[in-house]
């Protein structure tokens, strides 16, 4: 793991990190990939905790009638901005910004500043936006006051409606919040735009995380002592275990941190930098670790995460089955996702299968899971959590 730290750049400086603590903190490069020829761009940063690195990414759509939309915008660094000015110099300005979640914050922290950006743009909101622990006006957020407003209800009333579908799912009451989420179709290229709800689990790393490989390296260690090479093996190794904690927090092959031991080794490794958390790893895999990332992953099938399973869409099950057969009846051949695996072959069919543990009779709180596949054990402290807020009353109880 002797990867030399790589070279810090003005073009991908994002100084407003702090108020987002997030990996790879006031540096975030971005990779723009073209998924349909001169019609569909998207464009990927990273975000992680403790080297839990994923992609977080942004959607550019264009417009028939001419100029650009954006589906969840992601940091405006210097190298992101000149990318999509590259694109409005092809093909006109940059003329809808859409923010399609109201709770996930990775999302709504970029709009505004996204926004002040490009300033003909005209900013559109999934309804019911709120803020903790004040609930502030989205202006008082950096939302651009006379460019923002919230997406109609009925999408045959957004100005861009002869080209998109688009079905809000929710809200969702959540306690703190509501959650909401907005799922678009672009009629004319078949293609189906996601944030959270569903996503697609890569065995290997997606191209992002492999700009930097050192958060790769770091969970591929098997102990405080090891430094492993940068090889395919170790880069897949490492990306496997962190989709593993990604998805579970605690998946049943990780061992709970006996601390003590966990600071003796800290002092004893030869590796103790600051960038290597000074010789810190809580991480202790079980040897059937790699069979738990087969399961989640099943060969790469449409998915909802576990943590929106067992906390967030079993508190209105109804609301979210009805959403998902609204969508799963459009007419897509693939899935753009804000998250991992991009694009997806996916149609209506797979994407309401992903929701079949919401069926009456299966409790998620339980481990069910479409299949009945995943490893209860899995779901060990996701369960405990949902318990927790339960009993604070942070989150409703789960519906039948």
């Amino acid at each position: 793991m002797s990867q030399a730290k790589p070279t810090r750049s003005r073009d991908w400086s994002w100084p407003f990190w702090p108020l987002l603590p997030l990996y790879p903190y006031g540096q975030r490069r971005t990779l723009q990939r073209e998924i349909v020829k001169d019609t569909i761009w998207t464009f990927d940063q990273l975000q992680g905790i403790l080297y839990v690195v994923v992609p977080v990414r942004m959607t550019v759509v264009r417009l028939e009638a001419g100029g650009l939309l954006v589906y969840a915008p992601v940091a405006p660094t210097p190298e992101c901005v000149r990318m999509v000015r590259a694109l409005e110099t092809e093909h006109g300005a940059v003329k809808y910004i859409i923010l399609p979640t109201v709770t996930a914050i990775e999302h709504k922290v970029f709009v505004g500043p996204f926004a002040r950006k490009f300033p003909s743009a005209q900013v559109y909101v999934t309804p019911g936006q709120w803020s903790f622990p004040f609930n502030l006006p989205l202006s008082w957020l950096g939302f651009p006051n006379q460019r923002t407003q919230g997406l109609p209800i009925q999408s045959s009333a957004a100005p861009f409606a002869d080209e998109f579908d688009y079905e809000i799912l929710g809200p969702l009451e959540l306690g703190l919040g509501p959650f909401s989420e907005t799922a678009m179709l672009h009629k004319r290229s078949q293609t189906l735009l996601v944030t959270d709800s569903v996503v697609s689990i890569p065995a290997e790393p997606p191209p992002i995380v492999q700009l930097d490989t050192y958060p790769l390296l770091f969970h591929a260690k098997d102990s405080a002592f090891d430094q492993p090479a940068d090889t395919y093996e170790n880069r897949r190794k490492g990306w496997q275990r962190i989709a593993l904690f990604a998805f579970y927090f605690r998946p049943s092959a990780l061992k709970n941190p006996r601390w003590g031991e966990v600071l003796r080794n800290a002092f004893k490794t030869p590796y103790r930098s600051r960038r290597n958390y000074f010789g810190l790893f809580p991480f202790d895999w079980q040897p059937h670790w790699q069979q738990s990332f087969e399961q989640l992953r099943g060969n790469g099938r449409l998915l909802v995460a576990p943590v929106l399973q067992s906390l967030i869409f079993n508190r209105g099950p109804q609301t979210v089955f009805a959403w998902a057969d609204t969508v799963s009846k459009w007419d897509f051949q693939r899935i753009i996702a804000c998250h991992l695996d991009n694009p997806i072959a996916a149609t209506g069919k797979g994407f309401r299968q992903a929701f079949e543990f919401l069926c009456e009779g299966k409790d998620i709180t339980e481990g069910g899971h479409p299949g009945g596949d995943l490893p209860q054990a899995d779901f060990e402290l996701l369960k405990q959590i949902s318990v927790q807020l339960k009993k604070t009353g942070v989150i409703p109880p789960a519906q039948n």
